[in-house]
C-alpha cells in the first residue's frame, strides 16, 4: 500500500514539474516581445488645444478627443477615493495584479458558465494602463497574460501615483467641466460614476 503511495506521489510529482516547466517555457515566450513600459514615463497625453482672445477669453478649442489633462495632486480626494473604489479598492494592496481579486473573478465566472451572464472581469488599474497604453484590447489569455507580466513590471518600476495618473489620463472626464449649478461634491460623484467598471 505505501508503495502504490509512492508510486502515485512520484507521478504527481513528475507531472507537476512538467506543467511547471511548460509554464515557465511558456511566459519565456510571451516575454520576449512585450513592448518597453518605460516609455510611459515619457507618455504625453492627447490635449485640447486652446485658443484664447487678447483679452484672455477663451475663443476655440481643437483636439481629436476632448481631453483636459489635470495631474493627480489637482484632482479632489473625493474623486480619486471614487475612483480607486469603482476600478481597484485594492490598488495601493497588490503588485500589480491583484490575486484575490482574479480568484473570485474567476470562481464568479464559473458559477455563471452559461447562464448568458456578462463575465466579471478582476483587471486592476496597474493592468488597464499596461492594455491601454502598450497592448491592443483582443480578449485573449495571451493578451491577459503579457498584461499580468506588464503590470508587475510597472509597479516595481513606478509609484501607485504615477499609476494612477496614468489610468485617469484615460478616462473621459468631462463631466469635471460641467456647469457650476451642480454642487462640487454632486460633481464629484457624477466624473466618479463615469468610469468604466475593470473588464
Amino acid at each position: 500500500m505505501i508503495r502504490l503511495i509512492g508510486y502515485f506521489f512520484g507521478i504527481g510529482t513528475t507531472l507537476a514539474l512538467l506543467v511547471a516547466a511548460g509554464a515557465a517555457v511558456y511566459v519565456g515566450h510571451l516575454t520576449k516581445d512585450l513592448p518597453d513600459y518605460e516609455v510611459l514615463a515619457k507618455y504625453e497625453p492627447p490635449v485640447t488645444t486652446r485658443i484664447h482672445a487678447s483679452d484672455g477669453s477663451l475663443m476655440a478649442e481643437y483636439a481629436r478627443e476632448r481631453r483636459l489633462y489635470l495631474p493627480i495632486q489637482a484632482i479632489p480626494d473625493r474623486v480619486k477615493a471614487a475612483f480607486l473604489s469603482a476600478e481597484d479598492k485594492n490598488f495601493y494592496n497588490h503588485p500589480g495584479v491583484d490575486i484575490t481579486g482574479l480568484g473570485r473573478a474567476i470562481i464568479v465566472n464559473l458559477q455563471n458558465f452559461g447562464s448568458g451572464r456578462r463575465q466579471v472581469g478582476a483587471s486592476t488599474i496597474t493592468q488597464q494602463v499596461a492594455k491601454n497604453f502598450l497592448l491592443t484590447s483582443d480578449q485573449t489569455y495571451e493578451r491577459k497574460i503579457k498584461e499580468m507580466i506588464l503590470a508587475f513590471r510597472i509597479e516595481q518600476a513606478a509609484t501607485g501615483q504615477v499609476v494612477a495618473e496614468g489610468r485617469s489620463v484615460q478616462v473621459w472626464l468631462d463631466a469635471a467641466r460641467t456647469p457650476a449649478p451642480i454642487p462640487p461634491p454632486a460633481r464629484e460623484r457624477l466624473v466618479a460614476s463615469l468610469v468604466a467598471p475593470p473588464s
